[in-house]
C-alpha cells in the first residue's frame, strides 16, 4: 500500500570488466511488511547514510531493478496450491548476470512477478525468492498495476517514445493524470523494496527501462551518494516529440538523479541531451571520450552501447537434439521442396511493421515474378506485450493481408506467406533462424531488437547442424539481413541491407537483392557480422556499463551533498566540503572588528538580477555603495564586464567608488581620477579580422548579435535556438582561434557567449591591483570581501584566497569569497540570490553609517 505521506507527493507530482575493489558492507536485510521509511518529501537532512565501521567484508554487490523479475512461477499440480519458481532463461536480466561471470559480484534482483500472488502468500513467496534466487518481489494491487503498466507505460510512454503522438484518442493514449500518479506510486513502491536490501554506501544499483524512470529521484532522496545507473532499452524520441509530454521536466530531472544513463544508440542519447538542453537549460560536453552532462555540481555520464545476446545460451540451444530435429523437419518442408525461406520474427504490435513486410512480399512477387513458387516468407508473430484496440487492429490487418496475398499468389502446395501466431519455444525459433536464407526486420521504430543477432549466430551454427544442413565443415557460412534503419541494432550491422520500412518498393527490391546476391558477398557480410555479435555479447555490454558506473561513482565518498527541492523536482547538489552559506552575523562581526577593508563586487547577476530588463542600479543600491565608500576604512570596487562608459554613467553619483570595466582592462579608483589600464595598452586591429567572422555567424544564427566593446568583441546567442546556437558557438570558437592564432588575444566561451579579449585580462588582475595599491599605501587589508556570480569571477576568488598565504593582506585577515547560488566554485561561501547580497551590503553599510556618526 502507498503510505499516507506519499499522497502529498502525488499532489506535488501532478503540477571489458569492472575492477571493483573490495568494499565493506552490512548484512542484507529483508522486510515483507512496510517499515518506517524516509519519504521523498521528508527533510533532506534525514537521508540515510550507513556506517562503514559497523560493516563486515563480503562480495561486491549489484542490485538490478526492472519491471519484471527473471523468474517463472507456476502452481504445483499436486493439489497443494503452492508455487514452483524457476529462472527465466530468456530474460535479459538473467543473461546479464551470467555475462558478468564473476564470482566476486553478488547480484540481487528487484521487480514484479508475472503472476498475481495473493496477499496471504506474499510473505512466504518473498522469503523463498530471496533465499533461493536473491530476488526481492514487488507486489502491486491489480488496479494499480493496470493503471501503471497498461495505462501509463503502454498507452502513453511507449507510444510517445516510438514517435506516436496522441493526436486523437485512437492514436496512442492521451495524458491521464490518474495513470501518471499510479506510475509515480509504483516507482515509490519499488524504492521501498530496494531500501529493504540496499547497503547505500557500497551497493551499485542498475535500473532498467522506461517503467522506472522516476525511481532515481526516490533513491537519490533516501541515499544522496547512492551509486545509480539507468539504462533505457526503448528509443528516446526527438525533443519535438518528447516536449509534448506534460510531465517532461519531471522525467528528465528524475533520470538526472542517476550517475550514469545508458542508451543503445547515439541518436537516442543525442535526443535526450537535446531535451535536457532545451527544457532544463543544461550543457554537456565530451571529455576523453566520455559524454558528461553538468547538473547541480554533479557530472551525469552518458553511455552509448547496444546490448548484445547471450552467446553461451544460444550456442547451447543450437546443440540441443530438439533443435537438430526441428531443423531437419524444416529442411524437408522447405529446402527439399525447392523453397527458399525468408524469415520474420516480431511481436504482434503496431511498431513492428508486420503489415508493411507482408506488402513488401506481395510487391516482390509482383515485380519479380521469377520468385513465385520459390520464395516463402515465414512470419512468426509473438504475442503482443500490451493489449488494447491497436493490438486487435494489427492482428486483424495481418490475418486479412496474409489471406489476400496467399489467395492471389498461392497455388496448391504453395503459400507465399506462412503465418505462425502460436507461441514457439526458443529452440524452435532458433531452428527457423538456422534454415532461413534471409531475415527481415522491418520495424517502423524499435529500441534495439536482437532478432538479427540471434539469426547471425544461428546461421553460423555448429558441426552437428552442419551435417543436418548438408554443409561441409570447411564451407564458409552465410547470412543475409534486411533491416529497418529505425531500429537500434541497425548502426552495428553495417553489412545488412538497410531500408526505410515505409517504402514498400525499396523493401521489395532489398529482398530481391538479398536473394540474388553472390555467395562470396553473403559470406563476407556474415563473417563481418559474426565477428561483431560474438564479441559484443551481453557480458561485454554489462561489464562495460558497470565499469563506467564505477568510474563515475569513484568520488562519491569525498563529496558533500545537499538535497534540495520537493517531489519529483528533488535533486542533489554536490559541493566542496568547506563550502557553506555566508552568515550575516559572522561577516558583520568581522566587519566591525577590522579597520582596513577591501570590497570587490561583480554587478550583473550579483547586485543586479540577470533577469532584469533595466540593468541600471537602483537608488537603494547607489545609497548603499555611497555609505560604504564614505567609510575611510573601506576601498570598494565594482568589477564588471561592461564598458567604462556605461559604468561611468550608472555610478556617476558615487564619488569614491572604484570601477573596473571590461573584466578589469580599465580601472578607475575614484570618480575624479583618470581611467588606467591593468595591462599595457592593447592593439585592437585584430577586430578587423574577428568582426567579419562574427558577422557571418550572426547572419546565419537567428537571435544572435555582436557586442562591440573598446577592447573586446562578444558574440551573444542567448536568444538563439539552444542546440543550433551552441553548435554555432563551437564552430565560431574554432574559427576565431584559427584566424586569430597570431594575435595577442584570447578566445573564450561563456554562458551563451563567445568573447575575444586581450591576453592576460581577467578580473583577478583587479583584485591583485587593489591589494597592491592598498599595500603601497601601508593599508594591508584585514578584511576582504569579494562577491560574484559567474565563471569570470572565479579569478577574483582565486586571487584573494591565495593571498592569505602572502604578504598583500594582514596576518589573520578575515577573507570572504562568496558566489551567488549553491554551485561548484572556488569561493568558500555562497548566498542564494541578489536579494540576499543587497541585504548583506545594506547591513555592512549600516555599520559604517553608525561608525561615521560616532
Amino acid at each position: 500500500m502507498v503510505s499516507r505521506s506519499y499522497s502529498n507527493l502525488l499532489e506535488l507530482a501532478s503540477g571489458e570488466s569492472p575492477s571493483f575493489g573490495r568494499m565493506s558492507r552490512r548484512l542484507p536485510r529483508i522486510m515483507t511488511v512496510a517499515g518506517i521509511i524516509s519519504d521523498l518529501d521528508d527533510d533532506p537532512s534525514e537521508s540515510v547514510c550507513s556506517d562503514p565501521s559497523s560493516s563486515s567484508v563480503q562480495r561486491d554487490r549489484i542490485i538490478i531493478v526492472a519491471n519484471q523479475l527473471p523468474i517463472r512461477a507456476q502452481r504445483k499440480s499436486d493439489g497443494s496450491n503452492s508455487w514452483i519458481f524457476t529462472w527465466d532463461e530468456n530474460s535479459l536480466l538473467l543473461q546479464l548476470k551470467d555475462g558478468l561471470g564473476d564470482d566476486d559480484i553478488e547480484v540481487f534482483y528487484v521487480g514484479c512477478l508475472r503472476e498475481e500472488i495473493h496477499p496471504t502468500e506474499q510473505e512466504e513467496v518473498s522469503q523463498i525468492l530471496l533465499e533461493t534466487f536473491k530476488c526481492v518481489p514487488t507486489f502491486l494491487p491489480p488496479d494499480l498495476f493496470t493503471r501503471f503498466y497498461h495505462g501509463f507505460c503502454k498507452q502513453q510512454l511507449w507510444p510517445l517514445f516510438h514517435y506516436m503522438l496522441p493526436l486523437s484518442p485512437d492514436l496512442g493514449g492521451r495524458f491521464n493524470r490518474s495513470s501518471w500518479q499510479a506510475y509515480v506510486s509504483v516507482n515509490k513502491i519499488f524504492a521501498d523494496r530496494i531500501m529493504e536490501v540496499i547497503n547505500p554506501e557500497d551497493d551499485f544499483v542498475w535500473v532498467h527501462d522506461y517503467h522506472l524512470m522516476v525511481l532515481p529521484s526516490f533513491l537519490r532522496k533516501r541515499f544522496n551518494r547512492v551509486k545509480l545507473g539507468f539504462f533505457l532499452h526503448s528509443p528516446f524520441p526527438s525533443s519535438e516529440i518528447y516536449k509534448t509530454l506534460p510531465i517532461r521536466e519531471d522525467l528528465l530531472r528524475a533520470l538526472l538523479n542517476s550517475d550514469l544513463i545508458g542508451f543503445h544508440t547515439f541518436d537516442y542519447a543525442r535526443h535526450f541531451l537535446s531535451c535536457c538542453s532545451r527544457m532544463l537549460g543544461l550543457t554537456y560536453e565530451s571529455k576523453r571520450g566520455y559524454i558528461g552532462l553538468e547538473y547541480c555540481g554533479r557530472t551525469v555520464s552518458i553511455k552509448i552501447l547496444p546490448v548484445g545476446i547471450h552467446m553461451g545460451q544460444l550456442q547451447s540451444v543450437l546443440s540441443l537434439p530438439e533443435t537438430e530435429a526441428t531443423v531437419d523437419e524444416l529442411i524437408k518442408q522447405y529446402h527439399d521442396q525447392g523453397r527458399i525461406m525468408l524469415l520474420g520474427v516480431d511481436d504482434m504490435d503496431i511498431f513492428k511493421g508486420i503489415s508493411l513486410k507482408l506488402l513488401a512480399m506481395e510487391q516482390l512477387l509482383l515485380q519479380h515474378p521469377q520468385w513465385k513458387g520459390k520464395v516463402v516468407l515465414v512470419q512468426i508473430a509473438n504475442p503482443a506485450r500490451g493489449k488494447g484496440k491497436d493490438v486487435k487492429e494489427v492482428q486483424t490487418e495481418t490475418y486479412s493481408t496474409v489471406k489476400r496475398i496467399n489467395e492471389t499468389y498461392g497455388k496448391p502446395g504453395y503459400d507465399p506467406i506462412v503465418l505462425i501466431d502460436a507461441p514457439l519455444k526458443f529452440y524452435e525459433k532458433v531452428a527457423y533462424y538456422a534454415v532461413a536464407e534471409c531475415c527481415l526486420v522491418t520495424a517502423v521504430r524499435d529500441g534495439m531488437n536482437l532478432i538479427p543477432y540471434e539469426y547471425i549466430i544461428s546461421r553460423h551454427g555448429n558441426a552437428r547442424l552442419d551435417k543436418v544442413l548438408c554443409l561441409e565443415p570447411t564451407t564458409p557460412k552465410k547470412s543475409m539481413l534486411v533491416i529497418s534503419e529505425f531500429i537500434g541494432c541497425s548502426p552495428s550491422l553495417s553489412g545488412a541491407i538497410r531500408v526505410n520500412p515505409w517504402n514498400i518498393d525499396a523493401v521489395a527490391d532489398a529482398m530481391d537483392c538479398a536473394l540474388d546476391m553472390a555467395e562470396p558477398e553473403k559470406q563476407l557480410r556474415h563473417e563481418k557480422h559474426y565477428r561483431y555479435v560474438s564479441t559484443h555479447d551481453v557480458g561485454y555490454w554489462a561489464r562495460s556499463f558497470l565499469q563506467d558506473l564505477e568510474r563515475t561513482c569513484r568520488d562519491h565518498a569525498r563529496r558533500r551533498c545537499w538535497g534540495i527541492g520537493f517531489g519529483l523536482s528533488f535533486r542533489v547538489i554536490v559541493l566542496d566540503p568547506n563550502f557553506r552559506k555566508l552568515s550575516m552575523e559572522h561577516i558583520v562581526s568581522a566587519y566591525k572588528r577590522t579597520t582596513t577593508r577591501a570590497i570587490l563586487l561583480d554587478y550583473d547577476g550579483t547586485l543586479m538580477p540577470q533577469t532584469s530588463i533595466d540593468k541600471s542600479p537602483s537608488t537603494r543600491s547607489i545609497d548603499i555603495l555611497n555609505n560604504l565608500c564614505r567609510d575611510e576604512n573601506n576601498m570598494v570596487f565594482i568589477v564588471s564586464a561592461r564598458s567604462r562608459k556605461t559604468l561611468a554613467e550608472w555610478f556617476s553619483q558615487c564619488e569614491r567608488l572604484g570601477l573596473a570595466a571590461e573584466h578589469g582592462y580599465f580601472l578607475r579608483i575614484a570618480r575624479d581620477m583618470e581611467w588606467d589600464t591593468c595591462v599595457p595598452p592593447a592593439d585592437t586591429s585584430w577586430k578587423q579580422i574577428a568582426e567579419p567572422v562574427m558577422q557571418l555567424y550572426t547572419e546565419t544564427t537567428d537571435g544572435s548579435f555582436i557586442e562591440d566593446k573598446e577592447t573586446a568583441l562578444v558574440w551573444c546567442y542567448e536568444d538563439a535556438d539552444p542546440d543550433f546556437g551552441s553548435c554555432q558557438a563551437k564552430e565560431l570558437l574554432d574559427h576565431l582561434e584559427s584566424v586569430l592564432a597570431n594575435e595577442p588575444v584570447t578566445v573564450k566561451s561563456g554562458q551563451n557567449i563567445v568573447e575575444v579579449k586581450p591576453q592576460g585580462v581577467s578580473k583577478g588582475l583587479v583584485a591583485k591591483r587593489l591589494l597592491s595599491i592598498m599595500q603601497e599605501k601601508g593599508m594591508s587589508p584585514d578584511f576582504v570581501l569579494c562577491i560574484g556570480d559567474d565563471r569570470s569571477d572565479e579569478d577574483m576568488f582565486e586571487v584573494i584566497t591565495s593571498s592569505v598565504a602572502g604578504s598583500s593582506i594582514a596576518p589573520r585577515a578575515e577573507v570572504f569569497a562568496c558566489t551567488v547560488g549553491q554551485k561548484p566554485s572556488k569561493a568558500k561561501y555562497y548566498l542564494d540570490d541578489t536579494a540576499e547580497i543587497v541585504r548583506l551590503m545594506q547591513g555592512l553599510a549600516s555599520v559604517s553609517e553608525q561608525t561615521i556618526a560616532l
